[in-house]
């Protein structure tokens, strides 16, 4: 006990002593204690540190009250790595008094940060979202997007280094959400100074009008007329001035929003394929981490399909019987009792990726064997549109996709849901593929007795 005592007093008197760095350096050896497990040695820090504070007259109550939420931090952490949720939830009540206190916005959203992290690590995911979607709307409404981008990837690595799949998974779907979202503020951003510019540049030639046709008002009619002409020919030259710089800064816009999407898919795909290996050294059996694997690879698939977007594919000439009859043999003992499959292909070839369309027929039939009752039907057929078009269609009986949600089965990461159950990629991979084959998927408004896919290709 008297140890304890002396090492409190010790603190008391060089904290009070120490300048700024000599004092962080012990918040650092704190911190390297509760990081290195050192638990006993790191409250013992603790409390000598908070001795310090409170006998520390120089400092202003705001000043005490954001250096006390530091400490409630790092004893917050530690007690979650101990899984004492209870005493964790303790002190993140108090670094929450402690931030209001200290009236520093910088503290309140690092609170935020924090709250998210503990509800994501005692799995109450709702909270976290709610905390995380909290203190990313502080960010992005005062424009500071690129620290909103750097706490998600905190997020997404604090959830690697915890091992928690479904912070990552949470995180990861927020962050691609969220860049979506900060790309479509940026060009409004960029779109508002532009029309700025444009209004001022209108009024600017507004008032030279006005100015000179009073002042042609005073000269004799050859004069006016020669005015007039000139002065078209100023305001048409400005006009053409003015709009080819328009065009300029719109064009250097499109290429940096084209640059920045392939940097995202880029990203992505860099941050999916980091993430894979530390994936695998878990239990794969078991369906969170393999689900959590199929939208790790998923996400690689969807992202090396836009960042290669406006590349030609290859193409071969490909008999349409035989490659149509090998992928409905795929599936074929798939189906429920009574359900017929049917293929309906000419004795002819047509040129196309057989990678690309093997893929997406096989995803579409798959589903159709899915959703297709007792006694239905699933047909593959393909028709010859034009000399340059061509269609493979995909049709079962059963029920329809409700017409409100017929767009929304090709968008990727539309909703948070349970990856266990479909992480909703495969229609929007598929939609990438027919892109870049020059061609589309689309669902059949017409067909009334279930559901047909359409995938029309433009050779």
């Amino acid at each position: 006990m008297s140890k304890k005592i002396t090492i409190l007093l010790v603190y008391v008197l060089v904290v009070c002593s120490t300048t700024f760095a000599q004092t962080t350096e012990m918040w650092q050896r704190a911190e390297n204690d509760a990081t290195g497990g050192r638990y006993k040695e790191a409250f013992e820090r603790l409390r000598g540190i908070e001795q310090a504070i409170q006998a520390n007259s120089s400092l202003s109550e705001q000043g005490k009250a954001a250096a006390r939420y530091r400490s409630s931090l790092i004893r917050m952490n530690m007690y979650m790595k101990m899984h004492r949720s209870e005493s964790a939830m303790e002190h993140l009540e108090k670094m929450e008094r402690f931030a209001n206190a200290s009236g520093e916005e910088k503290v309140k959203n690092d609170l935020l940060y924090n709250k998210a992290i503990y509800y994501y690590t005692f799995g109450q995911t709702e909270k976290g979202n709610a905390v995380f979607k909290e203190m990313a709307a502080k960010l992005t409404a005062s424009k500071e997007y690129d620290k909103v981008d750097k706490a998600y990837k905190m997020l997404i690595q604090g959830g690697k280094r915890s091992g928690s799949a479904n912070m990552v998974a949470q995180a990861y779907s927020g962050y691609i959400a969220w860049k979506d979202s900060a790309a479509a503020l940026k060009l409004a951003d960029v779109s508002g100074a532009l029309k700025e510019q444009i209004q001022a540049g209108e009024k600017e030639i507004a008032e030279k009008d006005s100015k000179l046709a009073t002042r042609q008002g005073v000269i004799i009619a050859l004069c006016v007329l020669t005015a007039v002409l000139a002065g078209a020919l100023v305001i048409g030259a400005l006009f053409i001035l003015r709009l080819l710089a328009l065009t300029r800064k719109q064009k250097k816009t499109i290429r940096q929003l084209g640059e920045n999407i392939a940097l995202k898919a880029k990203f992505t795909s860099n941050i999916s394929a980091q993430m894979t290996p530390a994936l695998r050294k878990l239990n794969v059996q078991q369906p969170e981490v393999k689900a959590l694997l199929d939208f790790s690879d998923h996400i690689q698939t969807l992202s090396k399909l836009e960042s290669g977007m406006g590349e030609a594919v290859e193409t071969e000439e490909i008999s349409l019987p035989a490659f149509c009859e090998e992928l409905m043999s795929q599936v074929r003992g798939k189906e429920r009792s009574g359900v017929v499959l049917n293929v309906d292909a000419p004795k002819m070839s047509a040129s196309f990726n057989r990678e690309y369309v093997s893929h997406i027929l096989l995803h579409l039939l798959n589903n159709a064997v899915i959703y297709t009752p007792e006694g239905g039907h699933i047909h593959l057929d393909f028709k010859k549109r034009s000399v340059h078009k061509f269609q493979f269609l995909v049709s079962n009986t059963g029920s329809q996709i409700p017409e409100e949600k017929r767009e929304d089965v090709f968008k990727p990461f539309l909703e948070v849901r349970d990856l266990t159950d479909g992480d909703g990629l495969g229609l929007p991979i598929c939609q990438q593929m027919a892109i870049r084959m020059n061609g589309d998927l689309s669902i059949d408004p017409e067909f009334a007795k279930g559901t047909r896919f359409v995938l029309s290709i433009n050779c």
